[in-house]
């Protein structure tokens, strides 16, 4: 029997349920089993998301219960509010204010795993499950570290049925092949992340203001190289600049003329998903705070302590964080290749179909995924099969691989399948429900916005561009607004203003 263990309810059963409900604090159980799950599933549709971001989680939530059982399968078991993860690296917020838990609604079940493969004709998902390494309390260099992450290997192996599946797993970070950017650049996906580049970003000052530390190796460790200018790159500059000026120059007076903020990227202008004069004004602001601007420069390679551009040769840096794009994921690229049956009987062998360009599994105007014959070469549309996020590619239309997209396709895929649901208890009398028929998905671009450092942003909507101050605010309230649970409502002005008032949290730990 397959029992996937929780961790223990850390909250007395005496904290009133209102409690329980501001502070985003779910009812847990210890345990439960695949067979408690079929228990308790009854006529339900079983939906298997594979995911906790901003599909995954977003569609969990937004699932009717009365009519399906949501169980999402990840490795992370938490929900990440990633544009946020810039303000946390550099202690404007901290990193519990970026995250939610995946278990925060009652009825959605989670298994800390990775999904493996797709049997499409058993409908059933192979799932590794994940375990946390564990180092010794006294092992060397273990300070500020996690365990990583790793598979638990035959043992840990499972099978889960379904009668859905949602692939959201979304995509990791582009490398382009260069040499050394595995082992020595940071990138900026997850909190775990964060705290890497917060880390790093202390450690450099603390080395720097040594008495041993020469005028080079001062200039190398504050030297900060942030690849890629889009809008994670220069936000993320934006917010180091505000970490430097406004707390660490007052800590180390002495340090005050050494750091040192270069975006580098390939394209001929940063933010080239904003309008012209928008990007002229960033580029602007970012000239008078110091922050300097290399478009079409070329990184080579990356070194411990250096990057190697094929503009300017080697350059030494303390710090290199890396945000160029998006990689397909590994279950995406490994876990969906080949060919399958599609059925128990014999139909031939099919094939997921994915871009060309990027390698994101095709869907529908109805997120469904679509799969090729070998043979005649049919193109069709799986009914129970949905894909949604970084990892989808809507035929036709080159959305962008934006949390915006991503929670849009979420809230639609949940209320189109809740429709349906309902629709098929009333007409057809408990058949699998079907999302054809119903409206498409639509997308509807809600604007972009960027911040800039200093309180200043820009915005671009339809309505119109916003700059400076304005923006900077707009930017502010649509962050906090989108924020899902109270705790993280209450907690993210409090940090604000609290480090407005007594500047940010440099500690290391």
């Amino acid at each position: 029997m397959s029992t996937i263990v929780r961790r223990p309810a850390v909250v007395k059963s005496h904290l009133p349920d209102i409690g329980r409900c501001l502070y985003g604090i779910p009812h847990q159980k210890r345990s439960f089993t695949i067979e408690s799950l079929n228990a308790t599933k009854g006529d339900r549709e079983r939906i298997l998301i594979l995911g906790s971001g901003w599909g995954g989680f977003g569609l969990a939530n937004k699932l009717s219960l009365k009519d399906y059982q949501p169980l999402i399968i990840t490795p992370r078991t938490y929900f990440v509010f990633t544009p946020l993860l810039a303000s946390t690296a550099v202690g404007t917020l901290e990193f519990r204010t970026a995250m939610e838990s995946s278990r925060s609604r009652d009825g959605v079940e989670v298994v800390r795993g990775w999904a493996e493969s797709i049997d499409f004709a058993k409908k059933t998902v192979m799932v590794e499950g994940a375990l946390e390494k564990r180092r010794s309390n006294n092992s060397p260099g273990g300070e500020g570290q996690d365990g990583a992450l790793v598979g638990g290997g035959e043992n840990s192996r499972f099978e889960v049925p379904f009668d859905k599946v949602v692939i959201g797993v979304g995509a990791y970070s582009q490398t382009f092949g260069v040499p050394g950017v595995k082992e020595h650049a940071f990138f900026l996906k997850d909190v775990a992340d964060a705290r890497k580049i917060r880390k790093r970003i202390l450690e450099c000052f603390e080395e720097a203001s040594l008495p041993t530390a020469s005028e080079e190796r001062k200039k190398q460790l504050l030297n900060f190289a942030v690849i890629g200018g889009g809008p994670t790159g220069v936000e993320f500059s934006a917010e180091l600049h505000d970490l430097v000026t406004d707390d660490l120059s007052r800590l180390y007076p002495s340090l005050a003329s050494y750091p040192k903020i270069t975006i580098y990227d390939v394209a001929p202008r940063i933010l080239s998903m904003f309008d012209g004069n928008l990007t002229n004004y960033a580029e602007r602001h970012f000239h008078r705070q110091g922050i300097q601007i290399k478009t079409s420069h070329h990184v080579l390679a990356v070194e411990d302590g250096a990057i190697i551009t094929k503009e300017e040769g080697r350059i030494p840096v303390g710090g290199v964080v890396w945000n160029t794009g998006l990689a397909p994921n590994p279950f995406i690229a490994q876990g969906l290749k080949g060919k399958f049956p599609l059925a128990a009987e014999e139909d031939g062998e099919w094939g997921v179909e994915k871009d060309e360009k990027a390698g994101r599994v095709v869907v529908d105007n109805y997120l469904r995924v679509k799969v090729k014959h070998e043979e005649t070469s049919q193109v069709k549309p799986l009914e129970d099969v949905f894909a949604i996020g970084d990892c989808a590619w809507l035929e036709g239309k080159d959305l962008p691989a934006t949390a915006q997209v991503a929670n849009q396709q979420a809230v639609w895929l949940g209320r189109t399948l809740n429709k349906a649901a309902r629709k098929n208890r009333k007409e057809l009398g408990g058949a699998p429900v079907r999302v054809v028929g119903e409206p498409e998905f639509k997308y509807r671009s809600l604007g972009v916005m960027a911040y800039l450092g200093s309180w200043k942003a820009i915005t671009q909507t339809d309505q119109g561009d916003v700059k400076g101050r304005l923006a900077w605010l707009m930017w502010r309230t649509a962050y906090f607004t989108k924020s899902v649970s109270w705790r993280n409502k209450v907690l993210i002005p409090v940090y604000w203003f609290t480090n407005w008032i007594l500047g940010r949290d440099i500690n290391r730990f």
